[in-house]
């Protein structure tokens, strides 16, 4: 009954966000063992990362919100208010400077700026960046998996519904369209860099997009994909060693409080 969505890996663990509750979970990859660590607004967690300080940065799906969550004792670092209109917010990279964060429901992204040392700031110091050059908003869910370009410089966003990757430019929200040649990314969520191999959950589809990006993330080849017969649609994905780790949300069934979740383990595909 947990309905797991993101996930994020540091060390020997992976951290889970509930999206029904918003509850976290930690797992030890070792043995498999684990529990919850942070009870939940009672609304959802989704897309997550660890920084280097073992903190979570989560974001809350429709309630518009960012949390960030000792990822040891789950106590609550802040809470911030990200959007009090129409939102989803969806995924979350972490920079230097800040954490960025998609909306699934408005052509935005959400910024909550970091100072020294990873600082946490006020809410008067979250703001928003407009998308803007040739970003589509279109009917249904739009940003959804973000990370870096592998050059560090600009923002890559998929958008679920088109099928589209954009690089976004970080200062000004000018998006430009990347060219896959031809390659379509619909159903696209959560997205790992790794080098310049770039993996994009289809979660849907079942499967992982396995794409060579350039280094300034303007296009990209597709270099085939990963899936297994174990996905049942998977959200998001977290590397640790050679392995991928995917979340199966089950978007399929109907929930229930007895209905258990897993995570799928693959190989990883690299693109030379």
């Amino acid at each position: 009954g947990f309905q797991p969505e993101g996930i994020t890996i540091s060390g020997r663990f992976a951290w889970f966000g509930s999206r029904l509750d918003g509850d976290v979970y930690r797992a030890d990859l070792r043995t498999g063992e684990g529990e919850r660590i942070s009870e939940g607004p009672g609304t959802a967690s989704v897309g997550l990362k660890v920084d280097d300080q073992g903190r979570l940065f989560i974001a809350g799906g429709p309630a518009g919100t960012a949390r960030v969550v000792d990822g040891t004792t789950g106590e609550l670092l802040a809470d911030y208010t990200l959007s009090t209109g129409a939102s989803f917010v969806n995924d979350v990279v972490l920079t230097e400077d800040a954490a960025w964060f998609t909306d699934s429901q408005a052509a935005v992204l959400h910024v909550v700026p970091l100072g020294e040392g990873g600082a946490l700031p006020t809410q008067a110091e979250v703001r928003q960046v407009p998308l803007t050059g040739d970003w589509q908003q279109v009917e249904g869910f739009n940003a959804n998996g973000l990370t870096l370009t592998p050059d560090g410089r600009a923002l890559l966003v998929v958008n679920s519904t088109s099928g589209l990757l954009y690089r976004v430019d970080p200062t000004t929200g000018v998006a430009t369209e990347v060219d896959l040649g031809g390659a379509s990314l619909t159903n696209g969520d959560g997205m790992l860099l790794q080098g310049r191999t770039l993996y994009v959950v289809q979660n849907r589809d079942n499967v992982v997009t396995v794409l060579r990006m350039k280094p300034n993330g303007l296009a990209g080849e597709r270099g085939g994909g990963i899936t297994d017969s174990d996905f049942d649609v998977p959200t998001t994905v977290a590397r640790k060693g050679q392995r991928l780790y995917l979340p199966n949300a089950l978007f399929s069934a109907p929930p229930t409080p007895e209905t258990t979740y897993d995570v799928v383990k693959v190989s990883a595909k690299s693109v030379r």
